[in-house]
């Protein structure tokens, strides 16, 4: 008799590896998908009946930040996993990527971060270590060993910049040094890339221009503008290429960064390109405000346009959220008083389908592979991204064809704000399954996943 599996997702149209959107019911058993079937094949315990709906491989968010309350560096207690992992299952997202961020040692607390966030967790997750001092260099190796490959530098930390952040200023020389531990370890670096000497001077001036921000998001472009980000990528990927490290160039935001980035490329620099949603979705015209305030800025339209124009060309490899659940009271005041960032994690696939495959009509296979597979081999989370038998059985359940307005109501995000409130979506997330388990089901999340999402620890290939 054959084996029962136990759950199929019945009747939909699968989006397959190499294939595209295929005919198909995807089978689970034991948290691993187990096979492809023909429509109506195989014997399952339970059928979901997906009819009418598009099945993805759950989305892979590489760049988020689990925090509590005001403070972004870390998540406290395991509520800050279960509201940012819900908004993550509401947007479709199986598995996701935090940054981490300290002054002191990260060995010490690495078995409680983990016991934390897995205490809420709905979906698995990883994590990236902010590399700022010399005992966190000297721990590197140790963070890789435990399954944290990929380290994150703030480029634009010099001098007193991180003190907000709590952390010490850095020069290129550390950047250098860091470059040839990752590369000795078979780590990956993810910078931050923005020029702040050159920042402090435009900011100076665009102050004196601006006082009161009344130019809102144009005037925080102008304070760092793209050559900004640019330069430092530059430098960042260039030093790279002389180590042989890796790099996965976090939230490119503007034509020039691009332009940066594939330079670097084509001279033989190993660079994975990352954008942001919001960068692909907003910019400094976008009526939003002091809420839109983020780092590095939203740019020009027509840095949106050069954006889509590379993820129409294959030049973008992944899209990612840089999600961030402080309160909507840190938007507080004017463009220079609020806090940069903002809450992404809810809208991931319904804003990125609206946009990308609805209004601007391109194919799913321009646009999933940038937010499940790529990210997934990239970040060495290698039995996810995909559908695939012997694949995890992360999934996202999507009815493209859907209408309905994004409001409070809909939102997973302890920060209780998107910045997609009262837009109308076409995509709409139905059912996203982490490991076969339903984090969310008919559009609600469900109480029994919470604390089953573990954190999966990575190596790069």
């Amino acid at each position: 008799m054959a084996h029962k599996a136990d759950l199929a997702l019945r009747g939909g149209v699968a989006f397959l590896p190499g294939l595209g959107l295929q005919s198909a019911d995807v089978l689970v058993t034991d948290g691993t998908i187990t096979a492809i079937a023909a429509p109506g094949a195989g014997d399952a315990r339970e059928d979901i009946d997906v009819t009418g709906l598009t099945v993805l491989p759950g989305a892979v968010d590489a760049h988020i930040h689990l925090g509590h309350g005001m403070d972004i560096a870390r998540p406290r207690v395991p509520e800050d996993a279960k509201s940012e992992t819900g908004a993550a299952a509401i947007g479709g997202v199986t598995a996701l990527i935090s940054y981490v961020m300290s002054a002191d040692p990260y060995i010490p607390v690495f078995d409680e971060l983990c016991q934390i966030t897995e205490a809420g967790a709905r979906v698995d997750f990883g994590f990236h270590f902010v590399i700022a001092t010399e005992d966190q260099l000297a721990e590197l190796p140790d963070l890789i060993g435990r399954g944290a490959p990929s380290a994150k530098l703030f480029m634009n930390i010099r001098g007193n910049e991180g003190a907000r952040l709590g952390l010490p200023g850095t020069d290129d020389g550390f950047l250098f040094r860091l470059l040839e531990v990752l590369a000795a370890n078979n780590g990956l670096l993810c910078p931050h890339p923005e020029n702040i000497e050159v920042a402090w001077v435009l900011r100076d001036r665009v102050t004196a221009a601006d006082p009161e921000g009344n130019n809102g998001l144009a005037t925080w472009n102008a304070t760092r503008p793209p050559f900004v980000e640019a330069d430092a990528l530059s430098r960042a990927t260039f030093f790279a290429r002389i180590t042989g490290t890796p790099v996965h160039a976090v939230h490119t935001s503007s034509g020039e960064a691009l332009d940066a980035a594939l330079r670097q490329r084509a001279a033989g620099s190993e660079v994975c390109i990352e954008t942001c949603l919001h960068y692909l979705t907003h910019d400094t015209t976008s009526a939003i405000g002091a809420v839109g305030k983020v780092n590095p800025p939203l740019r020009a339209p027509e840095d949106r346009e050069a954006l889509w124009a590379a993820i129409t060309r294959g030049d973008i490899d992944t899209i990612a959220t840089d999600h961030i659940h402080r309160p909507i009271s840190c938007k507080d005041g004017n463009i220079w008083k609020a806090q940069p960032g903002f809450p992404g994690l809810d809208a991931f696939l319904p804003a990125l389908l609206t946009y990308g495959y609805d209004r601007r009509g391109l194919p799913l296979d321009k646009l999933i592979p940038l937010v499940s597979e790529n990210p997934a081999r990239r970040m060495g989370l290698n039995a996810k991204g995909t559908l695939r038998p012997g694949a995890d059985a992360d999934i996202a359940v999507v009815d493209l064809n859907a209408d309905w307005v994004v409001s409070k109501d809909s939102l997973g995000t302890d920060a209780g704000y998107s910045i997609y409130e009262g837009e109308r979506m076409s995509a709409r997330v139905v059912h996203t399954l982490s490991r076969g388990r339903f984090a969310l089901r008919d559009g609600a999340l469900q109480d029994d996943a919470v604390g089953a999402g573990l954190f999966v620890a990575r190596e790069l290939r």
